[in-house]
């Protein structure tokens, strides 16, 4: 197994304990506070990348998961690029 693939086992894992922990995750929404936890992608546009999945989706979903949830907060937002910045918000 090569450390790309473990590497990307573990993410999915991790993905798989938060939305266990909180059932009301998407799969995209856990993918983005793991990525945050782990200093993966701290904005919308990285994460899209990393993963291959539409930028407008990561963006809705990520949208949903600040205005709902008070595990992430939005730190910039750029106009021009539609990139969002994120991280973990505080306890």
């Amino acid at each position: 197994m090569s450390e790309e693939t473990s590497d990307a086992d573990r993410f999915l894992a991790l993905v798989a304990t938060a939305q266990d922990r909180d059932a009301r995750l998407t799969a995209i929404q856990a993918g983005l506070l793991v990525a945050a936890d782990l200093n993966i992608a701290c904005d919308s546009r990285s994460f899209a990348r990393r993963l291959g999945i539409a930028h407008a989706l990561v963006l809705r979903e990520l949208d949903a998961l600040a205005e709902h949830e008070d595990k992430l907060e939005i730190v910039k937002r750029d106009p021009r690029t539609m990139r969002v910045f994120y991280r973990l918000a505080r306890s």
